[in-house]
């Protein structure tokens, strides 16, 4: 079929004859009624009017929840998508909108820093559709790579069809610096350019059709719907509201940077080393120095709000492990209970995990790729194994080979680290509940956990049952008690309410000598 985009309905139907023959029949006007149905369905799914009622400092703390560091970043995106989203509920007629300036946005970091997830995060938690794509796929005509315009449509599939709704989404576009112009060539970089102009164009205001002029499908659709009712209804959406935000890496932008501050303002900069020092320079960014390094002004203007995400360093990936509702530790706990195993982590093993992603140097991403690279015999190894829990602690991580045949030679070995860590938790739940501190002796631990066994019963839930019955002693005893830590062995476990009597009694006794 020809690239020229005016194909006639006749060109179409013919192309479709010559391609499927008789061997792919398609019942287009099937297809064209079951289009619009689905269309007018999703329309009046659900009253479209945006809620938005976040203050930036609710977003900020919701990000903190996923995201390690990156404090600047997380409040300049925060207010700027604050204020973008504040906008669209405030204006009501087309005054409101005369002035305004969209808060597009760019973010600046090294890979694996958290851009992308920031994003995401941002859009789960407004409830708006979300689409991403790297900017090297597209290209200035669109036949040769991807059509920018195909970015708005994925936000119409996105929301289910919702044209309103996908008209408060947000585009993401990653390696943005990938199609600046080169500054080291003769010439225009004009497929760079293009892709500027062309994104320059949704960036401002426009409106995109619903139906692209290579969708051989959607445009015999069409032709069919002309023959039925004698019209084509055009749906497009419009890209006003919608927030555009594009990220790279910017490789060599520091060096720009650094030239224009010159030697004497950047002071002390001078003192730090390798990426510290890249990244005070970066916070200083501004949009002369992305002119500079290939972007178009009237682009460049269109991106208001520049961010700049800083490097990882270990701590921060072993918080990232730690701390992180989206840790990838998570991952590797799922993954080896399929198997029927418990995986835990000791803060060693994952300092250990740490340093070595970031020697990797591409930032959270590296956990990943160390975690592959140690856990890749556990998980082909152990699933046939007689081993049911084992600990990654920094010697496992040094010695990989030495831990795995250790732990097929003796299942049990790391038995016993299990049992105490499960009771610290324990502990906490029950001061949670009943305010008492507790510490469980080995003997203590191993009577409750061979009780539960017995009974088919988590362990957890059990001990805690198992104390509830003697809720209103425990509950006197958090009262009279002065916050002492109360040890059970093996014997007084056994006997739980005498030896809660007892307890109670010496707190008596000490506070009448009080």
């Amino acid at each position: 079929m020809s690239d020229d985009k005016n194909q006639t309905p006749e060109d179409l139907q013919r192309f479709l004859q010559e391609k499927m023959g008789n061997t792919i029949k398609i019942d287009l006007k099937a297809q064209a009624q079951q289009a619009e149905e689905d269309l007018r369905a999703a329309e009046e799914k659900r009253d479209k009017a945006l809620v938005f009622d976040y203050k930036p400092r609710e977003i900020k703390e919701y990000l903190d929840r996923f995201v390690i560091r990156q404090d600047d970043a997380k409040k300049v995106l925060s207010t700027a998508i604050c204020d973008h989203y504040h906008h669209i509920q405030n204006c009501t007629t087309e005054e409101d909108w005369r002035d305004y300036k969209k808060q597009n946005i760019v973010l600046i970091g090294p890979t694996g820093v958290g851009k992308t997830y920031l994003i995401q995060n941002i859009a789960r938690l407004i409830g708006v559709p979300f689409v991403k794509a790297d900017a090297t796929k597209y290209s200035e005509t669109g036949y040769v790579g991807g059509d920018v315009e195909d970015l708005i449509r994925e936000l119409v599939a996105q929301a289910d069809g919702d044209i309103q709704l996908a008209e408060y989404g947000i585009v993401y576009i990653d390696e943005i610096d990938k199609i600046a112009s080169s500054t080291n060539t003769w010439g225009k970089d004009v497929s760079g350019h293009g892709v500027q102009r062309n994104l320059l164009k949704l960036m401002e205001e426009t409106e995109v059709p619903l139906k692209s002029a290579q969708d051989v499908i959607g445009q015999m659709q069409s032709l069919i719907q002309f023959q039925t009712r004698g019209k084509v209804d055009k749906k497009t959406i419009n890209t006003r509201n919608i927030l555009f935000i594009v990220s790279g890496a910017f490789s060599g932008l520091a060096e720009i940077i650094s030239k224009r501050l010159g030697a004497k303002q950047i002071g002390f900069m001078q003192e730090k080393t390798g990426s510290r020092q890249e990244d005070l320079v970066l916070d200083n960014v501004r949009s002369v120095d992305m002119i500079q390094y290939g972007f178009e002004a009237e682009f460049t203007g269109r991106l208001p709000v520049i961010v700049h995400c800083t490097h990882l360093s270990a701590e921060d990936l072993f918080n990232i492990m730690k701390y992180s509702e989206g840790s990838i530790l998570k991952q590797y706990k799922r993954d080896f209970l399929s198997y029927g195993i418990d995986i835990y982590f000791t803060d060693d093993g994952m300092k250990a995990l740490a340093e070595k992603a970031a020697r990797e140097k591409t930032g959270a991403r590296g956990l990943m790729t160390v975690c592959e690279r140690i856990f890749r015999d556990f998980k082909y190894f152990l699933p046939d194994s007689k081993v049911k829990a084992f600990v990654v602690t920094d010697k496992l991580v040094a010695d990989t080979e030495t831990t795995l045949n250790d732990l097929l030679t003796d299942p049990g070995r790391d038995a016993s680290w299990v049992l105490k860590w499960k009771f610290r938790k324990i502990s906490e739940r029950l001061k949670k509940q009943f305010g008492v501190k507790l510490k469980f002796e080995k003997e203590a631990s191993q009577y409750l956990g061979e009780r539960a066994a017995e009974q088919d019963e988590d362990l957890a839930d059990f001990t805690e049952s198992y104390f509830r019955e003697f809720e209103h002693a425990l509950n006197l005893l958090a009262k009279e008690g002065d916050g002492s830590e109360y040890v059970l062995g093996g014997e007084n476990i056994k006997s739980l309410g005498e030896t809660l009597e007892n307890w109670i009694k010496d707190c008596y006794k000490n506070n009448k000598k009080g």
